[in-house]
């Protein structure tokens, strides 16, 4: 009597083991998407206010609340994030930037009236 219900007790942990399993990495992977849209929306804003656009780690670091970590492996994600390398006076790599670019000129560089466009 006891083995049985303690083999019935292991059935139904070994059911929730998975189920906990499953609802973690769906929570995981909705956690990433929700960072890489964070920075694609940052990143777009800040296109539309700023003349080029390009934001570096420590910026967003401090502006999104997201560790560089973070930022680079959403930034690696994105379809529309391109990374730039800016260099120092000696030509050397400096730092990354990053820059929202869809590939769509009339979305990247809105136009507004009055102003040029570059």
């Amino acid at each position: 009597m006891y083995s049985e219900l303690l083999g019935a007790i292991a059935n139904v942990a070994a059911i929730l083991t998975a189920l906990v399993a499953v609802v973690a990495y769906g929570h995981f992977l909705w956690e990433r998407r929700q960072k890489r849209r964070r920075l694609e929306s940052h990143l777009r804003d800040e296109r539309h206010v700023g003349y080029t656009g390009e934001r570096s780690l420590l910026h967003l670091t401090a502006h999104l609340g997201m560790s560089e970590a973070e930022v680079v492996d959403a930034a690696f994600r994105s379809k529309v994030i391109r990374r730039r390398v800016s260099a120092d006076d000696q030509g050397r790599p400096h730092q990354l930037l990053l820059v929202y670019e869809t590939g769509d000129i009339e979305e990247d560089y809105p136009t507004q009236p009055g102003r040029a466009r570059f």
